[in-house]
């Protein structure tokens, strides 16, 4: 099993900036991968990012690409995902996630991640 917990979430205005951050603890090595997605109501689950445990792929959904840069510390078991310039439409509840067999083909799937954080909101003003 692999725990994750979510923290750093909170209000911003647009234009600001927010760094989630997402803790796995447990048998963390059954994990190839942690991704982001982010859910706001009546909207269903979004890819966000995601950043292999070794290695340098990253992948990144369109609607964040130069904005959200997710980056992993892995002593600490810990994966990051700095939101910068956000915009009201960046509101939702960000979750953290992660799966023994993330690749090139389903990293945008949730379906693909065994494994999931309680999830942190994020809101955006405008």
């Amino acid at each position: 099993q692999v725990q994750l917990v979510e923290s750093g979430g909170g209000l911003v205005q647009a234009g600001g900036s927010l760094r989630l951050s997402c803790a796995a603890s447990g048998r963390t090595f059954n994990s190839a991968a942690v991704g982001w997605f982010r859910q706001s109501p009546g909207k269903v689950r979004e890819f966000v990012a995601t950043i292999r445990w070794r290695g340098s792929n990253t992948y990144y959904a369109d609607s964040v690409k130069d904005r959200f840069t997710i980056s992993r510390d892995n002593a600490k078991n810990t994966v990051y995902l700095q939101m910068n310039s956000l915009k009201p439409e960046d509101t939702a509840i960000y979750s953290c996630a992660a799966g023994p067999a993330i690749y090139s083909g389903n990293y945008y799937q949730p379906a693909a991640y065994n494994y999931w954080g309680q999830g942190t909101q994020v809101t955006v003003s405008s």
